[in-house]
């Protein structure tokens, strides 16, 4: 592309230093390629000119008027003051309004002339109003570079303050085209473009700004999209087969006394098929001289963590130490304590590191890992800290892995100077169209089986209105023995938010359910860990019935007694959140429930998602449900933002068509040409190359 992109957006007629600094403040756009990059997110249609005449109520939500102005007048004074100019087009007479900018304004006007209108329409006492109108002379608009269909970009209310509004901003896009018309050069190669029937980017660019007719907005939207999903996958791709084809993995021959002690005496239940597939998966890539880099789904209770600490052994049967991290002190201390458990009586020293770990212990762990006696390591961040050193780290297990950045995993695997194997776990169901984008670079292993004798979890959704059954419930539940989670989404309350809180929840709770004959315990990600394991402590104990909590609770609690899971304010939570906090109960024999409580006025997603959770248990469809539901804005404020990159224009919940015919591209050219050496590809390296990782990602997706 011309060197032209890379100059400084301030050189733009109509910026400046001053509205240059608060664009690349605000929008990140820092040149002109940032600002031809900037795409309108919707498109207002100004190709129609109304009559003042046709108009009859005020339905539209726009309209353009080509009028001229008959009279001024100033009404009103003070706060009320406003200016209006009449106007008439022959068809009848319609008024201009404006409360801010008077003055200005009424030194641009002039009595006599035409002008092109754009508006809001509204009648005020029978006389078509325009409040605070677009207008410009219809000899300057028929002078200026303008399309019929206009986009709408965004902007921040910063830049509105400043004059820089969407408006503004397609201003600047009128300006910045002739200067990159006919100076912008081809991104894909011409075969490729001629074979996929796409339109070039010039008139691409030009068409997805100043759209000639719905067809050609159509046509560049998918040039531009397939162009980035493209890209993206020749990065994606190219990088796994650079690592597949490099022989620097660890080799582990040996099915020894660990793995096969552990199977023969130690497993607490028959391995399901799903879990005895993705061992040999594993146990695959553990033998070809390749450094595996494996992504291992698996609904809540399906047998992830056993299926992770089987590979372990099989490390530690050759020699090599592993070690898995997790996102919370809760939940390394609930692997701890299994694995402790699971693993006695087999000569295997597991040792547990979070940020809670005192100095003296720390010490020893450190010693353990350097001399090679310590074999498995379980942590939170405190693993990637510089200090911890293996002797031979050779298997790194990641859980919940959305949670860590890139960044953060990649200090933990460069503990060895050759790479050891890495399987990352998550209990969040990844969309297919993400999984191609975001774990392309991973092969993917799915465990779609829970352990015989599970029951599926009911899912009800009740009111408010409707408590006191709910609450009649859960005496009855605890009469029997068991025991009930209530999640609430807010610690305290929000002035903003009406939705239930945990401390205002605590002490209904007690109300309804009082000492000594019911304890209840709080637990949140803002207290003390000390607290915080003394209240889990009682719960896990039988001691405590009722644990009130937020969503930290979402990972890491394992009772299987528990088989209530209430969940306030259900609307307030994403489908995948709700499906990992339902996943806390149901993990014992006994029937367990999930009651999602809300508010009687639900919006139209909100019924849907709700409905979704009550109609099934499949975390793989509600996770599609979840991309469908929740539309591009959330999908760019979530998911989007776990990209190593700025999507521009694709949208993972909708461009799944386009998605799969750019990973098929993506594998044709890397077959004849797997990295994109052959001087005929150099466009093609230029294009993988934007999108190499330049950002910590977090993974913070779905929730």
């Amino acid at each position: 592309m011309n060197d032209i992109l890379n100059n400084d957006i301030k050189f733009l007629s109509g910026v400046g230093e001053r509205r240059a600094s608060m664009l690349r403040k605000e929008l990140g756009i820092a040149t002109l390629g940032d600002l031809l990059y900037h795409f309108p997110f919707r498109y207002i249609d100004r190709t129609r000119i109304w009559k003042i005449g046709e108009m009859d109520d005020d339905s539209l939500t726009y309209i353009q008027l080509k009028v001229r102005i008959t009279g001024f007048q100033h009404v009103g004074s003070g706060p009320k003051r406003r200016f209006i100019a009449t106007v008439s087009d022959g068809s009848g007479v319609a008024e201009l309004v404006w409360f801010k900018g008077i003055s200005w304004i009424e030194k641009r006007l002039e009595q006599g002339r035409e002008y092109i209108v754009f508006g809001r329409p509204a009648f005020f006492n029978g006389v078509l109003n325009l409040v605070h109108p677009e207008i410009e002379s219809a000899v300057e608009q028929a002078n200026r570079f303008r399309s019929g269909v206009q986009g709408v970009y965004s902007t921040t209310e910063v830049l509105n303050r400043n004059q820089l509004g969407t408006k503004a901003i397609y201003t600047l896009m009128c300006n910045l085209w002739p200067m990159v018309d006919h100076r912008l050069r081809e991104t894909l190669p011409a075969d490729l473009i001629a074979r996929l029937g796409l339109m070039s980017l010039h008139d691409a660019l030009f068409n997805i700004h100043f759209p000639t007719s719905q067809q050609a907005l159509r046509a560049a939207e998918f040039r531009l999209k397939f162009e980035e999903l493209f890209g993206i996958q020749l990065n994606i791709m190219k990088e796994r087969r650079g690592r597949t084809t490099r022989n620097d993995g660890f080799l582990f021959p040996v099915v020894g006394t660990f793995f096969n002690s552990f199977y023969k005496d130690c497993l607490p239940f028959p391995l399901t098929g799903a879990q005895k597939r993705v061992i040999r998966e594993i146990r695959q890539d553990t033998v070809s001289g390749h450094q595996m880099n494996r992504l291992l789904q698996g609904d809540v209770g399906s047998g992830k963590t056993l299926v992770a600490l089987m590979c372990m052994l099989l490390a530690c049967d050759n020699g090599f130490q592993a070690c898995m991290m997790v996102p919370t002190e809760i939940l390394a201390a609930q692997h701890y304590a299994t694995f402790t458990r699971m693993l006695a009586g087999l000569d295997i020293r597991v040792e547990l590191l979070t940020g809670s770990t005192k100095k003296r212990e720390r010490t020893q762990i450190d010693e353990g890992l350097r001399s090679g006696t310590i074999h498995i390591l379980i942590g939170t961040h405190a693993l990637i800290e510089d200090a911890v050193q293996f002797r031979n780290l050779g298997f790194v297990v990641i859980d919940e892995q959305h949670r860590f950045g890139v960044a953060q995993r990649a200090r933990l695997w460069s503990k060895n100077e050759q790479p050891p194997h890495v399987l990352v776990m998550t209990a969040t169901p990844i969309p297919r169209t993400l999984a191609m984008t975001l774990y392309g670079d991973l092969d993917v292993s799915v465990i779609d089986e829970l352990p015989p004798g599970r029951k599926p979890v009911r899912t009800l959704h009740y009111r408010d209105a409707h408590r006191l059954r709910v609450f009649g419930f859960i005496r009855e539940e605890i009469r029997k023995g068991r025991q009930v989670y209530i999640v609430y989404p807010l610690i305290k309350e929000s002035e903003k938010m009406d939705y239930k809180d945990l401390e205002d929840g605590y002490e209904g709770i007690v109300r309804a359910f009082p000492p000594p004959e019911y304890v209840t315990v709080v637990v949140h990600g803002q207290m003390k860990s000390a607290d915080k394991e003394y209240g889990m402590n009682l719960f896990k104990q039988g001691v405590a019935q009722i644990m009130v909590a937020t969503s930290v609770i979402e990972v890491g609690v394992d009772v299987p007694n528990a088989s209530v899971m209430v969940i306030e304010s259900a609307e307030r939570f994403g489908l995948s959140q709700l499906h990992q906090l339902r996943g806390r109960v149901g993990r014992g024999a006994d029937q367990s429930y999930c009651i999602l409580m809300s508010g009687d006025k639900l919006s139209s997603e909100s019924r849907k998602r709700l409905g979704a959770m009550v109609s099934t248990n499949d975390g793989f469809e509600l996770a599609e449900m979840d991309l469908q539901l929740r539309g591009p804005g959330d999908l760019s404020g979530t998911l989007q933002s776990g990209l190593a990159f700025d999507l521009k224009i694709a949208d993972l919940g909708k461009d799944g068509q386009v998605l799969t015919l750019a990973r098929n591209e993506a594998e044709r050219v890397l077959q004849g040409d797997p990295m994109l050496a052959k001087p005929e590809n150099r466009v093609l390296r230029e294009l993988a190359d934007k999108y190499v990782s330049k950002k910590e990602i977090d993974f913070s997706m779905i929730s």
